[in-house]
């Protein structure tokens, strides 16, 4: 059965970055599963599974456009420690929940610290990254109606 829209399907995959660091691996875990055509993995690496079957193994290089997008400077902020109230020691690297201009909840990272200055990063931390995927695809199968429904897989 090839892969298309509505497919259940489950790979082995090893994400790794232009220099070769590995970002994420299935490898010494579960098979990632997911519904194929409803938005639950990056858009370029969807547009490449099509038509693959079990079996099948490639790599593929995703551009930041169809995987986490570019990175958007209006999404780097610098803010005065006062606006972190309630929080002891602010250090680089730290994760906040914060809601975007629009409302909508966002990760923000602190990227860094200079006395009363801290500067935020709101962008998804792959954002800007070309993604170098090694795929193996492992089992395809048509999705029940109730995954169709729920939009992933059960």
């Amino acid at each position: 059965m090839k892969i298309a829209n509505h497919s259940v399907v489950e790979i082995n995959y090893t994400l790794k970055d232009a220099e070769g660091t590995v970002i994420d691996s299935s490898e010494g875990g579960q098979p990632l599963k997911y519904l194929q055509g409803v938005g639950n993995i990056i858009p370029g690496l969807e547009k490449e599974m099509l038509d693959k079957s079990a079996g099948d193994k490639f790599t593929v290089v995703i551009a930041p456009e169809e995987g986490y997008g570019p990175q958007n400077p209006e999404l780097i902020q610098t803010l005065p420690s006062s606006a972190f109230g309630g929080v002891e020691k602010l250090e680089v690297g730290m994760a906040f929940r914060a809601q975007s201009t629009d409302g909508q909840p966002i990760e923000v990272e602190i990227i860094d610290i200079d006395g009363d200055q801290v500067t935020i990063n709101g962008n998804h931390p792959l954002a800007g990254v070309e993604l170098h995927f090694e795929i193996e695809v492992i089992a395809v199968r048509e999705a029940t109606p109730e995954e169709v429904d729920h939009g992933h897989v059960h």
